[in-house]
């Protein structure tokens, strides 16, 4: 499977590349500093903006034909009950997204994202469903408290489906995009990657999902414990990010590899496919929740350059998604205690990249505006 990835989606480099290099981001800087404004007085869009204009090599950058990819999966661990929401709600839930009627719908047209809806592992026939994209791996995954949640050849499919939807917005001039999830009980592998390459006590990865309550809680936590304890061999990767979120990709590939097929959902997997060949083509990443937050990590531990491709667009509702956020040193840019999933902390956070990208593109020059620069 290192090969695969490797072959896949191109990251056979271990470490970030320099984007552009010192003098592409001195020029950049430059036309920051010279705009009709104080130094630095616009802050954090500044910082967007070198980080777009980095990714898209131009001094110029553009947000076209933005796209969305909501992935829908079931999982096996649902069957433990360590959800409040039961399993058909995923396919129910897909089927209303192609109505026009979640926030999702409501969100992308808002902000003119392409919405794209695949069934990676949904566990119900979708098939004769017009509007979704068919990419069925199987009727959800295994149980992983009593074996892998896929085959190596299912997470070999995951990761293509993911790779293969960027591919394809590509193809359509895209720019930017982002990735959202439908998956009953996904908050279990990701509290559990969170607690693997995190290096965080199990406990303190785990919060309410859908809105379980206490005892719903303990219960989660209990066949979560249960299910890591007795995975085979996944005790040495504990700890995968070396002790700290700036350390180099540990040697272990495998095991990395090895701990997202394990625990991981199809709708998850595809999502770390598409974040990998989105970073590989240059694309803007807009990085959702809890959810999408794990599995950004988990692509950065595959190939950590993928980073410098990721917006983290928001902190959630979710316990443990600033603690996660915090394992790659991500910075957040909105905290509106959302924790709905879709993908719609993305697109609810695409105006300020959009804001950004505008500073860039027009405002005016000290030079043009015949304003004395004072600085």
């Amino acid at each position: 499977m290192r090969k695969f990835i490797i072959e896949r989606v191109g990251c056979s480099d271990p470490q970030p590349p320099n984007l552009g290099g010192k003098e592409l981001q001195s020029a950049i800087q430059e036309k920051i500093d010279n705009l009709n404004k104080p130094k630095g007085s616009l802050g954090r869009l500044e910082e967007l903006a070198m980080q777009v204009c980095l990714i898209q090599q131009t001094l110029e950058p553009s947000l076209a034909h933005p796209c969305h990819l909501l992935l829908g999966g079931d999982h096996g661990i649902e069957r433990e009950g360590v959800s409040v929401s039961p399993r058909e709600v995923t396919w129910q839930q897909m089927i209303n997204f192609t109505r026009g009627g979640g926030g999702v719908n409501m969100f992308c047209r808002q902000h003119g994202f392409h919405l794209r809806i695949v069934d990676v592992g949904v566990d119900y026939d979708l098939s004769h469903v017009e509007g979704i994209i068919d990419r069925k791996i199987a009727r959800g995954t295994r149980n992983f408290l009593y074996e892998p949640a896929m085959t190596e050849q299912e997470f070999d499919q995951a990761i293509a489906v993911g790779a293969d939807l960027v591919d394809d917005c590509v193809a359509e001039g895209c720019r930017v995009v982002s990735i959202g999830e439908m998956g009953i009980a996904n908050t279990s592998p990701s509290s559990i990657w969170m607690h693997l390459f995190g290096n965080i006590p199990l406990a303190e990865c785990i919060g309410a999902g859908a809105g379980l309550d206490t005892p719903g809680i303990r219960h989660k936590y209990e066949v979560l414990s249960k299910a890591v304890q007795k995975s085979p061999k996944l005790g040495d990767n504990r700890g995968l990010n070396n002790g700290s979120p700036s350390d180099p990709l540990p040697p272990n590939l495998g095991g990395i590899i090895e701990v997202i097929r394990y625990f991981g959902g199809f709708e998850m997997v595809a999502a770390i496919g598409a974040m990998l060949r989105a970073a590989e083509q240059h694309l803007i990443i807009l990085v959702d929740g809890f959810i999408m937050t794990a599995c950004a990590v988990a692509a950065i531990r595959l190939c950590p350059a993928a980073q410098d491709y990721m917006i983290f667009t928001h902190c959630g509702d979710e316990s443990g998604h600033q603690r996660m956020l915090d394992i790659v040193g991500a910075k957040p840019l909105l905290h509106l205690g959302l924790r709905l999933g879709e993908g719609t902390g993305a697109l609810c956070a695409f105006p300020i990249v959009d804001s950004a990208v505008r500073m860039m593109n027009e405002m005016n020059n000290f030079d043009n505006a015949q304003i004395t620069k004072y600085f």
